[in-house]
């Protein structure tokens, strides 16, 4: 346990370099398109490519600090994410600068995975819930300082330089590992499913290219639709490839665990509408109201912040109203809070917006807090590889969903009024589209057990009342 505060501390490098790339990218989206010559709109591309790429290589992830070690593995990982900012940073083109984001992906989906993997094994179930939060608590300084950083340097400078950031932060990132990391592996690693990988590698990246790519962008609307079918096929082969061997590369038996189910389902849906929010609120605030990348980079950074303080609470919040009533309620405020920001308008006070945006970010992070701790409550360490796999790869492919379908909504709604390119009042459909996903998830909550994750949680669930609701569930029901 005296090693906890610091692996951490070493991880969140890795994962302050990513949220903080991620964040400034967003900030930067319309200023980038502009000197690529290309539709704010389309540099949908860049964040999804990004995302399916994570998609793509995180359900091997797991195999590989097994079969490698944890600390050469995570190693690699910033290594290839720091080559990949290079890349973007000298990139012309849009395919060149999605290109790059690919590679930076790949190593996203190794670093950070990776990482959680070591904490999640070196931590006890009780421990887990203040772990993750603690870990996650330095890594949340990347979105709050990357908006306004990404808005500064893309203002004042060029938007080139924002990817530069990443190199000093991935190089102190390896040295650590270097010297506190232990290179963790199994002794007994099965053979990697290489056909399950193929098929779920090229059903995830069809499917999303496909979803990403509909519309005006880049190809024909029959391409679109003829990847996303071709997507729908390999992940159906892949069903089948998957249920006929004994370790295959992502583990949907895992999802026979309620408390894990709970958390990739609900907590997919929950994501669509949070991953479209990065993506429309920048292109909104700057195309939409007029700000400079700057203005809107001191705006959006109020959800990071928000997300900074709840971490300090999570905790003793699922401790005392337990893991099922915290994700009902704030599935439904939480959702609705990503609804508000239909309501914003040019006139509207920053400060509301500043506040409306720092609350937001405080439901979210309780939610996400609860929906990752929830999900390994029932997990056993064996397994803790294939979950964190799993789990990694349904959260980066409902937050493409969610950009892509933002991103749709958006030009459907431009379209709708006869519009060549969206104005602000084509934003709030937008974001009430999204918001109602989100709030969706309440269902897949609302089926867990009063009782679900009380080792992590602490909750202490009334055995009279358990004992009341068992006799309550032998009784005949009343037609």
């Amino acid at each position: 346990m005296k090693r906890i505060p610091l692996v951490p501390l070493i991880v969140a490098c890795a994962l302050f370099m990513e949220n903080t790339d991620s964040t400034v990218i967003a900030t930067s989206l319309p200023a980038i398109a502009a000197d690529l010559g290309e539709d704010p709109i389309s540099l949908k591309l860049a964040l999804t490519s990004y995302l399916v790429s994570l998609a793509i290589f995180i359900p091997i992830s797991g195999w590989m600090a097994d079969r490698f070690g944890a600390r050469t593995v995570f190693r690699s990982a910033l290594a290839v994410f720091m080559l990949g900012s290079i890349l973007c940073a000298i990139s012309q083109t849009l395919p060149h600068f999605v290109a790059a984001r690919f590679v930076q992906g790949l190593g996203g989906a190794m670093m950070v995975p990776v990482g959680r993997l070591v904490i999640l094994r070196s931590v006890p179930k009780s421990e887990m819930v203040a772990a993750l939060a603690y870990l996650t608590v330095p890594a949340m300084v990347g979105p709050v300082v990357g908006p306004p950083l990404g808005g500064f340097i893309t203002t004042y400078f060029d938007w080139r330089w924002i990817f530069f950031i990443n190199i000093p932060i991935g190089i102190v990132g390896i040295a650590l590992a270097t010297i506190f990391i232990e290179n963790v592996r199994e002794e007994d690693v099965p053979p990697l499913d290489v056909r399950g990988f193929l098929l779920a590698g090229l059903g995830f990246a069809s499917l999303m290219l496909g979803l990403a790519t509909g519309g005006r962008h880049l190809i024909p609307g029959w391409a679109s639709v003829l990847m996303s079918l071709a997507g729908f096929l390999f992940l159906a082969l892949y069903l089948r490839h998957s249920r006929r061997i004994e370790a295959p590369v992502l583990n949907l038996g895992l999802l026979r665990i309620p408390t894990f189910r709970a958390s990739v389902v609900g907590g997919s849906i929950f994501r669509v509408g949070v991953g479209a929010v990065p993506f429309l609120l920048p292109l909104m605030l700057q195309l939409g109201f007029g700000m400079n990348p700057l203005q809107s980079g001191l705006l959006t950074f109020a959800a990071a912040a928000g997300a900074l303080f709840v971490k300090t609470v999570a905790n003793k919040a699922l401790r005392r109203f337990g893991f099922k009533r915290v994700l009902l309620i704030n599935s439904v405020i939480a959702g609705a809070f990503i609804g508000a920001n239909a309501l914003f308008t040019p006139q509207t006070p920053h400060f509301v917006m500043l506040a409306a945006l720092f609350f937001g970010g405080c439901l979210r992070s309780l939610q996400f807090t609860a929906i990752n701790a929830l999900g390994y409550a029932d997990v056993s360490n064996r397994e803790m590889s294939y979950a964190t796999s799993l789990a990694n790869v349904a959260q980066q492919l409902s937050l493409s969903v969610g950009v892509a379908f933002g991103a749709f909504v958006l030009e459907m709604s431009a379209q709708l009024r006869g519009n060549a390119s969206p104005d602000f009042t084509d934003f709030s459909p937008a974001f009430l589209a999204v918001s109602a996903v989100s709030i969706l998830s309440v269902f897949v909550m609302a089926r867990l057990p009063a009782d679900a994750g009380a080792e992590v949680s602490g909750h202490r669930f009334s055995s009279r009342r358990a004992t009341a609701e068992a006799v309550q569930d032998t009784k005949p029901h009343e037609h």
